[in-house]
C-alpha cells in the first residue's frame, strides 16, 4: 500500500461496510506479516519483541500493532484509535415492504446522516450473511452486491407545495424506504417472512449458495458510484464514508511503513466500530475493548498492575477523526481564527468543555511531530454559539487514563452520502502518523511535564 490518494479511494471503494474495512484491513496485514490473534485463545508465548500482530471483534473492529524490537515491559504504547462505521442506512430485521405496486426494503437510519444526499443515488446492498453449511455449521460470509439495486427518489417538483419546494423536509421513517422493483417480479414466490424473496435470491447468487442457507444477514446501502479526484489539478477527492474510513486507511498505512527495529514501544492502530452511535457496545470505544488491548499484551509478558499503570502514563493515543473545514459559502458557521481549509494539513481539535481531549500536553506533543516530519498543521475550535461534535478520544481518555489528543483531516459535507477532502493532506497525515509511531517516545523523554 504505497500510501496515496488513489489507493484511499480503492479501498473506501471495496469497503461498503465497516465488516469490509476489517476484511481489506486483515488482507494488508497478512501480506505485510502480521500474525493474526484470537481473543478467545491465550496469547501466552505468541508476542514477541519485533513482532507484528492483529485481531478483530465481531469482524468490524480491528487492533493491530507492532513490538518494537527494543520493547520492554512498561515502555510506551502509541496508539492511533478511528472508527470503521458511517451514517448509513441499514437494512431492517423485516425489511419486506409493499406499496402501491413496488417492492420496497425497509430500512432504519443509523448515525446522523444528512439524509437528503441519499435521494436519486444509484444504491446497492452490502454487509454480512449468516450461512448454514452442509455440515450443519454456521459461517458469516461477507456480500457486497456493487450494481444498481434500489433508489429513493424525490417527489417530482409538480407534485410539492410551496412549503416542500422552499425546505426540503425528510422523515426518515416513510420518505427513506427505497424502491427495489415492481411487484409483479415477487409474486408467486416462497421466500422468508421477513425479506423478500427477490432479495435473498440476489444474495444468494452473489455468494453462489442456496437461499435456504441463509440464516440471517446484517446488510446496508451503499452508494455504488466510485470515488473519483477532482479539479483541475486533481487537488480534491470525494466518495462515500470519507468519515472516517480515512483514518482507518491512513492509520493503517502508517502502521504497515513502520519499522520495528529500533522502536521501544508498541505501535497500534486500533479501529472502532458504533463510533456515529455513541461507542456503547462491546466492539465500540465504550467498550473495554482498549484497555485490553494493552492489558493482554503486557500479560504475555507477565507483568505486574504498577507495569499497567506505568504504561498508561507512558502512552499517547491519537483519536483520529475527520473535522470541519470551512465552507467558502458558509464562512461564518466557523470561528474566525480557526478555519482549518483543505490541504492545508491535519487540525488539532481542541473544545474546552472536553468534546474533545486535546490539551496543552497532547497538544504540544502533536505539533511537535508535526514540525519533526516537516508536515503542516492546523487548529479547530467551535464557535462559541455552534454545538460542538465528538470523538472516541474524551470516552477511552475517561476510561482508560491515557493521554489523548483529538485531531483529522479537514473534510467538506461531513455525514453526506459523499465527502470531500484534499489529496495533500491524506499524504501529510500519513507522514504525521509515521512520525509518531517512530519518534514519539523520544520525543516524550524530553519532556518533563
Amino acid at each position: 500500500m504505497s500510501g496515496s490518494a488513489s489507493d484511499l479511494l480503492k479501498f473506501i471503494d471495496e469497503s461498503p461496510t465497516p465488516f469490509h474495512v476489517v476484511a481489506q484491513s486483515q488482507k494488508l496485514l497478512n501480506n505485510a506479516g502480521f500474525q493474526i490473534l484470537n481473543e478467545v485463545d491465550s496469547w501466552k508465548g505468541k508476542i514477541q519483541p519485533g513482532g507484528k500482530y492483529f485481531y478483530h471483534r465481531n469482524k468490524s473492529t480491528l487492533v493491530a500493532f507492532t513490538v518494537g524490537n527494543k520493547y520492554k515491559p512498561g515502555n510506551e504504547f502509541k496508539v492511533i484509535g478511528a472508527h470503521t462505521d458511517s451514517p448509513v442506512l441499514k437494512v431492517k430485521p423485516v425489511s419486506k415492504k409493499t406499496a402501491n405496486g413496488y417492492l420496497q426494503v425497509g430500512v432504519e437510519c443509523y448515525g446522523g446522516g444528512l439524509w437528503h444526499t441519499w435521494f436519486d443515488r444509484d444504491l446497492t446492498l452490502a454487509g454480512c450473511v449468516v450461512v448454514k453449511q452442509d455440515d450443519g455449521h454456521f459461517i458469516r460470509r461477507l456480500v457486497n452486491l456493487k450494481k444498481p439495486m434500489l433508489r429513493i427518489p424525490n417527489l417530482c417538483i409538480h407534485l410539492q407545495d410551496q412549503t416542500e419546494r422552499a425546505s426540503f423536509v425528510v422523515n426518515k421513517e416513510t420518505h427513506l424506504q427505497p424502491i427495489l422493483a415492481m411487484v409483479e417480479q415477487d409474486l408467486n414466490k416462497d421466500g422468508d417472512e421477513r425479506h423478500h424473496s427477490l432479495l435473498l435470491q440476489m444474495i444468494a447468487d452473489n455468494l453462489s449458495i442456496s437461499v435456504d442457507s441463509i440464516v440471517d444477514l446484517e446488510l446496508s446501502l451503499a452508494d455504488t458510484q466510485p470515488g473519483a479526484t477532482w479539479g483541475p489539478k486533481d487537488e480534491f477527492l470525494s466518495c462515500p464514508r470519507l468519515d472516517n474510513q480515512v483514518h482507518c486507511y491512513t492509520g493503517l498505512s502508517a502502521l504497515l511503513s513502520h519499522k520495528v527495529e529500533e522502536d521501544t514501544g508498541i505501535s497500534m492502530l486500533v479501529a472502532f466500530d458504533h463510533e456515529e452511535v455513541g461507542s456503547d457496545s462491546a466492539q465500540g470505544a465504550g467498550s473495554h475493548v482498549m484497555s485490553e488491548a494493552i492489558s493482554s499484551i503486557l500479560g504475555t509478558f507477565d507483568t505486574c498492575d504498577e507495569l499497567l499503570k506505568i504504561t498508561v502514563r507512558k502512552s499517547l493515543l491519537i483519536s483520529a477523526d475527520v473535522a470541519h473545514a470551512i465552507h467558502p459559502n458558509y464562512a461564518d458557521k466557523h470561528e474566525k481564527n480557526h478555519p482549518p481549509q483543505l490541504n492545508k494539513g491535519t487540525v488539532i481539535k481542541t473544545n474546552q468543555n472536553q468534546r474533545y481531549a486535546t490539551n496543552a500536553e497532547t497538544g504540544f506533543l502533536i505539533r511537535e511531530l508535526a514540525r519533526n516530519a516537516d508536515v503542516p498543521v492546523q487548529e479547530f475550535v467551535v464557535r462559541n454559539d455552534r454545538p460542538c461534535g465528538s470523538t472516541i478520544g474524551p470516552i477511552i481518555a475517561s476510561k482508560v487514563g491515557i493521554r489523548t489528543v483529538d485531531l483529522g483531516i479537514p473534510s467538506l459535507s461531513m455525514h453526506s452520502i459523499r465527502e470531500t477532502m484534499g489529496c495533500a493532506d491524506v499524504i501529510t497525515n500519513i507522514k504525521l502518523f509515521e512520525q509518531f509511531y517512530n519518534e514519539f517516545g523520544a520525543l516524550d523523554s524530553k519532556c518533563d511535564f
